[in-house]
């Protein structure tokens, strides 16, 4: 897999709108669930992917780093061949002074060669470098879309749970609507009462039928009055 794809990928999956898919889907639950699988297992593809460009890029930092340390070495070797050539032409050692004249050649175009491979590798390792950055960016942004997209499935699941025992709720509260117990209540209140008026009655002719009695017994005793009282003006 090319640089270019993964970091295409990565962003693309970054930048993924999550509720536009969500608003897509007809069972936004489900559709989140697969959506944190195809995240997880493209943010495991895309860690090693971005692994490897790493590894890459340090192995580059490495040889970049050698070919430096090479050319400075070389420049010392160079630098010292110049300076025993100089000391035995001195001494009058012509041969033997141009032998390390010919050494400190050889070291210097060692030390250009490693210089040039140095300096090719940089605009390479700066690119790569960039890469790497936006490859790292790319993946925390997966990761926190992935924290996302997990809060947003519990609270989701939260969500049905409590419309769920909603209508639950709802629906037992229409059973109680349709079979009312306080009618049942209702019809032995009714029952109560009308044995209460009954016994109300019953007392009321219990009454009335006593009250006409000493009723009675008042017109008695006013007419046995009179006769006492006719008698006597007859004596």
């Amino acid at each position: 897999m090319s640089k270019q794809t993964i970091l295409g990928r990565v962003t693309q999956l970054a930048k993924a709108n999550i509720n536009a898919l969500l608003d897509q889907a007809e069972d936004p639950q489900k559709m989140l669930d697969q959506l944190i699988r195809d995240y997880s297992s493209n943010i495991s593809e895309a860690e090693e992917a971005v692994a490897a460009t790493i590894g890459n890029l340090r192995l580059m930092e490495q040889d970049h780093q050698e070919d430096v340390e090479a050319a400075k070495e070389w420049g010392g070797k160079a630098l010292a061949a110049s300076r025993k050539a100089d000391e035995l032409r001195a001494g009058g050692q012509a041969a033997e002074a141009d032998r390390f004249d010919n050494l400190a050649k050889v070291a210097l175009g060692r030390q250009l060669q490693s210089e040039k491979e140095a300096r090719t590798a940089e605009p390479t390792i700066a690119a790569q470098t960039e890469v790497v950055a936006k490859l790292r960016a790319g993946l925390d942004q997966m990761k926190a879309k992935l924290g996302e997209l997990r809060a947003k499935r519990d609270e989701l699941v939260a969500r049905d749970k409590s419309a769920q025992a909603q209508n639950r709720m709802m629906d037992a509260v229409k059973s109680i609507d349709v079979l009312d117990p306080t009618s049942e209540l209702s019809r032995f209140e009714d029952k109560v009462r009308r044995e209460e008026a009954k016994a109300m009655g019953k007392q009321e002719l219990a009454a009335s039928s006593l009250d006409a009695q000493f009723e009675q017994l008042d017109v008695l005793g006013d007419t046995a009055e009179i006769e006492a009282r006719l008698a006597a003006l007859k004596t």
